[in-house]
């Protein structure tokens, strides 16, 4: 099949280093990375689109897999999803201006040049795993969600292979403790996250709704849901808005980084890290994601 959609990228980009990010986990349900090429499903209005994403020194091909004349409206969806996906729009030139000058950034801005903030840009999605992520490792985390993904989520197969859509919070805020219990779900966790799916199945919720609203209203809101902390909130606020300035200040990451980088005794306090991103004003989600990249 030939690409049906090429998507140029921008010169602080670098295709390997971010596919790379996508093969964090080999319980990761959300796409199917094979060589340098990833396979994903998502819905656009009715319809279920399986495409693939591939790259060339200078831009992202996307070909569809499941629909042989794609609508004007699902490729613009793809694309529009792809360039968020993959952090595609933001300009990182200011950003690496700052890093290089930076005692704790300038070396990994070099090592790691082109990296990105690799998003999830169903906001649904992006809190519920923000969620499952509490108070656990990574690896249990990601255990929970092929769990939960298998269980409620929709699927096709090609070529053999199921490729799944998250769960649809309608679904979702239908269910009961009891159906989430017995995936290993901590009944708190069960809880905060059908809740999560019944504020957005009501409409009360939407990704719409954050449209060009300051960081810290943008905060709030998702604050008052019930689970969503101030990590939470920043989490979502980096890998689904796109905010610059997220900073999730309590991140374990973050300190773990800060003490390593620095060759600290202890781990750094809440008011040493907040001193360290003085200097990383308006770029702090940025300082996080090379932070967390060190480790």
């Amino acid at each position: 099949m030939n690409p049906v959609l090429t998507l140029p990228f921008p010169a602080e980009f670098s295709a390997e280093l971010n596919f790379q990010f996508l093969k964090r986990s080999p319980k990761e349900m959300m796409h199917r990375l094979e060589g340098d090429v990833v396979t994903k499903l998502l819905r656009v209005g009715e319809e279920q689109v399986l495409f693939r994403v591939s790259y060339d020194a200078e831009r992202l091909f996307i070909t569809f897999l499941n629909i042989r004349k794609p609508s004007a409206l699902i490729k613009e969806q793809v694309a529009l999803y792809v360039t968020e996906w993959f952090d595609l729009a933001s300009d990182l030139k200011p950003f690496y201006d700052m890093a290089a000058k930076d005692r704790l950034l300038k070396d990994l801005v070099k090592t790691y040049y082109g990296y990105r903030i690799i998003g999830q840009p169903d906001l649904f999605e992006s809190l519920v795993w923000a969620v499952l992520g509490q108070q656990i490792n990574v690896a249990f985390a990601f255990t929970l969600k092929q769990r939960f993904v298998e269980q409620f989520g929709e699927s096709v197969m090609w070529e053999d292979v199921p490729y799944y859509l998250f769960p649809e919070a309608k679904r979702v805020a239908a269910l009961t403790d009891d159906d989430l219990m017995p995936l290993q779900f901590s009944r708190q966790k069960s809880r905060y996250i059908i809740g999560i799916a019944d504020v957005f199945a009501s409409g009360a919720l939407a990704k719409e709704h954050f449209h060009g609203l300051p960081l810290e209203e943008a905060k709030e809101r998702l604050m008052k849901i019930k689970g969503v902390g101030n990590w939470t909130a920043n989490y979502a606020l980096m890998k689904t808005f796109r905010y610059p300035n997220a900073f999730p200040l309590e991140d374990a990451g973050i300190h773990n980084a800060i003490k390593t980088l620095k060759k600290l005794d202890a781990k750094p306090s809440l008011d040493e890290v907040r001193k360290v991103f003085k200097k990383y004003k308006g770029w702090e989600a940025y300082a996080t994601l090379y932070l967390w990249k060190s480790l």
